[in-house]
């Protein structure tokens, strides 16, 4: 694994940079310009999936984005947020944008500064404006989106950004999806805690990553996601939920519907049925909301303490 200085030296090559806009479906010229930022920014939002199935198995995830690139653009995957961020913040450097990755906070306002790493977010200076981008929180941005406080139209649904105090700032969801509100603030660049949060995260038992395997992905204006067991197509107008009832079929669903060509997920069906029993024991999964599991984010960083 890279140390952060090192990450920092590695440059994408030319032909690196035409790999990843041929994955992600962008031809033609792509200038350092806000029209070639959110070309960039929706194609990888739209053609690429969030998942964390390489926790699940057990393979361990870096920050490198060369790594990223090799398992994303050469090997058909998709990754989470320091994977997916990563990468796209390694291709906009390189086609000339000005980034910063920011040190986010994904529920901070219910768990204080503890968290601030558990999310890498994306701060592009252009044209003297300050934008956000975001292609690994898995249902937030499909656009990039100013820096102003109030509504955004980022995605189909209901979000928005708020200014918090001490420089801080809230990217506010729809209160449908599975991750209501992360946090970032332009003043906290902190690799070395992006670092120590996505090995943490990534390792320790109660963490919501590693109990939980969740796959996502914006389709045709509609969010998909496969949480465990559960199936689910969010629109602005309505939602429809069925439950995966193999192994087999866990994988097909993979396939079909997220792009991953991954056979090795089926060894997790058995764990993925014992976390359905524990969390649906006496919940319909049907009808209960996408949250993320409070009491596992709880536990987690109670011993990182």
């Amino acid at each position: 694994m890279l140390g952060v200085d090192q990450m920092s030296e590695r440059r994408m090559t030319s032909t690196d940079l035409q790999l990843y806009l041929d994955r992600i479906g962008v031809h033609g010229t792509v200038r350092p310009d806000l029209d070639g930022l959110r070309r960039v920014h929706r194609a990888h939002a739209e053609s690429l999936t969030y998942e964390n199935l390489d926790v699940q198995l057990g393979v361990p995830v870096t920050r490198d984005a060369r790594a990223s690139f090799d398992k994303i653009v050469r090997r058909g995957r998709g990754g989470w947020c320091y994977e997916m961020n990563g990468l796209l913040g390694w291709a906009l450097e390189e086609i000339g944008f000005d980034v910063t990755r920011l040190a986010g906070a994904v529920m901070r306002g219910a768990f204080g500064d503890a968290i601030t790493g558990n999310h890498l977010v994306l701060l592009v200076r252009l044209e003297g404006k300050t934008l956000i981008g975001d292609v690994g929180f898995g249902d937030g941005l499909i656009e990039p989106v100013p820096l102003e406080e109030g509504a955004t139209n980022g995605n189909p649904f209901d979000c928005r950004l708020e200014r918090l105090s001490g420089g801080w700032w809230r990217y506010h969801n729809d209160p449908r999806t599975g991750g209501p509100s992360f946090d970032f603030n332009p003043d906290v660049a902190d690799e070395g805690l992006l670092e120590s949060l996505c090995q943490f995260l990534q390792r320790d038992p109660a963490s919501p990553f590693v109990q939980n395997a969740v796959v996502q992905r914006w389709k045709d204006g509609a969010h998909w996601s496969l949480r465990g067991r559960v199936l689910r197509v969010l629109t602005p107008a309505c939602e429809e939920k069925s439950l995966v009832a193999s192994a087999e079929e866990y994988v097909g669903t993979l396939k079909s519907a997220f792009n991953l060509d991954l056979p090795a997920a089926a060894s997790l069906w058995p764990k993925i049925c014992a976390r359905h029993e524990e969390f649906f024991a006496d919940k319909d999964p049907l009808n209960e909301a996408p949250a993320m599991s409070v009491d596992d984010v709880r536990a987690a960083f109670a011993r990182r303490e």
